[in-house]
């Protein structure tokens, strides 16, 4: 059985969170930053995946008009991004 969508979310919050901290306690300004950008970075990226996920693993009646496809075309895209 798959992680609930609502546990990675928070898990990879927590990471960049602590990592975050870290950094403002040294007054490192410039690894803030990065952490920000890299935070949303990771965040969307990983909620494309699990949106493909959860398609991929719904049954065919709860999820008209998914396209696997498309999903991994998406997949593609954001990972052109990095």
């Amino acid at each position: 059985m798959p992680r609930p969508r609502d546990r990675i979310l928070t898990n990879l919050e927590t990471i960049f969170r602590e990592a975050y901290d870290r950094a403002k306690t040294a007054g490192d300004e410039r690894r803030m930053l990065d952490l920000d950008a890299a935070y949303q970075r990771e965040q969307l990226l990983l909620e494309v995946l699990l949106d493909i996920r959860d398609a991929l693993t719904a049954p065919p009646s709860a999820a008209p008009g998914v396209d696997p496809l498309a999903a991994l075309e998406t997949i593609r895209r954001v990972a052109k991004l990095r």
